[in-house]
């Protein structure tokens, strides 16, 4: 068990991990809460936060893995259930559900002093202790509330999107929405057709994008070399207002930033509601009040149920941050790549990009070098070594041009074409023959 690697999450990024594990002849063994592959896209699995309607927001094309492409009749933009069934496919075809163990919960990783790391868990067999050669964490990004204090006392209902399932809980409600993130404007959309008023609460401006421009997928057009940032952003943002107008007419604030200097929503079915009067646009939150909601303009509104669309947090809690050089109380942890901790070489961590069109292909890249550098340990140690001290250097400039918002939820965002390409050029260094270059 000590040769074995472990792999944390069976989601997405879990998956890639394995299979590039196996591609590489590494032994692993994975550990995964729910009680299948699938990770968040299973709402049965129990930190799933996923809801009844949710559907990926970039479609099919530019998110698949590229060794294995969704079915020609999985919809563009597939729901959660086809992307579960997906999820299964791939396990099932690369032999991969075996080597997980289900409903088992990973609660402490602590180095071993002999190398690697013992994970400790609990699972149908009880308490279970393994050393494993390395450890990689592969849990996901949306599963730990980002739950803001909010003063003031409410009377009604107060819930998190990730405790939102179905939208029958908001049958003859008046309902607010805080935050107008794509999670939030999906449920705003939902809440219309069951609520007795939908109300959401935005505190700054976006970018509406829809889902189809010229009756393709919006996210399969421009898919060649990456424009220079500025005239892509002026490019688009002139195209933007020809599709769907301007957001401010119907209350929304102007945006303070450039378009893709944070995510934008893909969604143009809540400025259809927005434009129908069947939302309301409110500002920031002041505080609760009793029955209501006090706004930052002095305004007030009746609600029975606020939802709380604000957000996740990054949420490792079975190591201790310091292995992540990180604080552990906001932002993310400084990896290089996103992936390599310089504070321990055999922990490794896949999943922790935010990446306009990044696909899941983006994530299997991820997997590919750590498994690329782990196969190197052993047969190029000149080229592990190479990589090990970029890891220990200077950050890459990952921002591809752009000026990012200075957000806690932007601090592990990349620009996906500067981040695969500095991915794929650390896998193809690994892959030179031994010796060459260096």
């Amino acid at each position: 068990m000590e040769h074995s690697h472990a792999v944390i999450g069976a989601g997405p990024s879990g998956l890639a991990a394995a299979r590039n594990l196996q591609r590489h002849g590494l032994a692993w063994e994975g550990y995964e809460l729910g009680p299948g592959v699938g990770g968040l896209w299973d709402i049965d699995s129990p930190r799933s936060t996923v809801y009844e309607s949710a559907h990926l927001i970039s479609s099919k094309h530019t998110t698949e893995f590229l060794e294995f492409p969704m079915r020609a009749e999985v919809a563009d933009y597939p729901s959660h259930r086809e992307l579960l069934a997906y999820f299964r496919d791939f396990a099932a075809h690369f032999d991969l559900t075996s080597g997980f163990r289900f409903h088992t919960e990973v609660t402490a990783v602590t180095p071993h002093p002999d190398g690697g790391f013992t994970v400790t868990s609990t699972g149908p067999d009880g308490a279970r202790e393994a050393r494993h050669a390395s450890v990689l964490v592969a849990n996901g990004t949306l599963s730990e509330p980002n739950r803001p204090v909010l003063p003031g006392r409410f009377d009604g209902e107060l819930i998190h999107t990730s405790e939102y399932k179905r939208a029958q809980v908001f049958a003859g409600k008046r309902v607010l929405v805080v935050g107008a993130g794509n999670s939030g404007c999906d449920i705003a959309v939902d809440a219309v057709h069951h609520a007795a008023s939908v109300d959401i609460s935005v505190r700054r401006g976006y970018y509406f994008v829809p889902k189809y421009v010229l009756g393709r997928p919006a996210d399969t057009l421009n898919q060649g070399r990456p424009l220079p940032p500025r005239l892509k952003q002026a490019i688009d943002s002139r195209l933007l207002k020809l599709f769907t107008g301007d957001p401010v007419r119907f209350g929304l604030p102007k945006p303070d930033h450039r378009i893709y200097e944070s995510h934008p929503v893909v969604n143009s079915l809540v400025l259809h509601h927005l434009g129908h009067g069947d939302i309301t646009v409110r500002p920031d939150v002041e505080r609760l009040d009793g029955d209501g909601v006090r706004f930052r303009d002095g305004s007030r509104a009746a609600y029975d149920l606020v939802v709380l669309a604000t957000g996740y947090r990054l949420h490792y809690p079975f190591l201790d941050p310091a292995l992540l050089r990180w604080s552990g109380t906001g932002g993310a942890p400084d990896l290089y790549l996103n992936i390599f901790s310089p504070a321990h070489p055999d922990l490794f961590v896949l999943g922790m990009i935010e990446a306009s069109g990044i696909g899941w292909q983006g994530r299997y890249e991820q997997a590919e070098l750590v498994a690329a550098y782990l196969r190197a340990r052993t047969e190029d140690p000149a080229a592990a070594a190479a990589l090990e001290a970029r890891a220990a250097g200077p950050r890459p400039d990952l921002s591809g041009g752009y000026r990012y918002l200075g957000l806690e939820r932007m601090s592990y965002y990349v620009n996906k074409d500067a981040y695969r390409r500095a991915v794929r050029a650390e896998i193809e260094a690994l892959a030179a023959p031994a010796g060459a270059g260096r």
